[in-house]
């Protein structure tokens, strides 16, 4: 299994895309990814042959269908792909106070539990986007959606707050900015 399966699970959604980059149309699989659009509930997208490939080119067993049916189902709603860009600060708080998707919405994706809660939460992450995101960031994203540090990186991202993982003389210098 890879730890980051985002440029894998990029070529898979390319491939099943009926336009090629460049927008010549070649063959891809529209049929697949109607199947997975319509999938209600996780277990329907694992039992998609498009899905059960996805899961091979990740190196994944069965103990990860269910993500990949996850990663697999929110994928198909993508559109265009944006590379360049992290999801979270693209749906996330803007300089002028605005956001693609409200605090509230993006605070009910971070409590999703299930795959199918999830699965809810991030088609309409990805309908809000205007169905155009970076498709490998999404993928590694709900691929690790279950770690904590993954939801902390998203948090991160969408409040376009500074990285702390730069070092401890940022903060200090933060703590000590703050004291009057």
């Amino acid at each position: 299994m890879t730890g980051f399966p985002g440029p894998q699970a990029a070529s898979w959604w390319q491939e099943l895309q009926p336009k090629d980059e460049a927008g010549k149309r070649h063959g891809g699989d529209r049929g697949a990814l109607a199947r997975l659009r319509r999938c209600s509930i996780v277990m329907d997208a694992m039992s998609e042959p498009a899905t059960l490939k996805l899961c091979r080119r990740l190196g994944a067993g069965e103990d990860r269908l269910e993500r990949a049916g996850l990663v697999a189902a929110v994928l198909a709603h993508v559109r265009d792909d944006q590379p360049g860009i992290i999801v979270a600060r693209q749906i996330g708080v803007q300089q002028d106070g605005s956001a693609v998707m409200s605090d509230l919405r993006f605070r009910r994706l971070l409590q999703a539990e299930t795959t199918d809660e999830q699965l809810i939460g991030f088609r309409r992450l990805v309908a809000l986007a205007g169905r155009r995101v970076n498709v490998a960031d999404l993928a590694a994203g709900l691929w690790h959606w279950g770690h904590e540090r993954t939801r902390r990186h998203w948090i991160y991202a969408y409040h376009d707050a500074p990285d702390l993982q730069a070092g401890t003389d940022s903060i200090t210098q933060a703590n000590e900015d703050a004291i009057p």
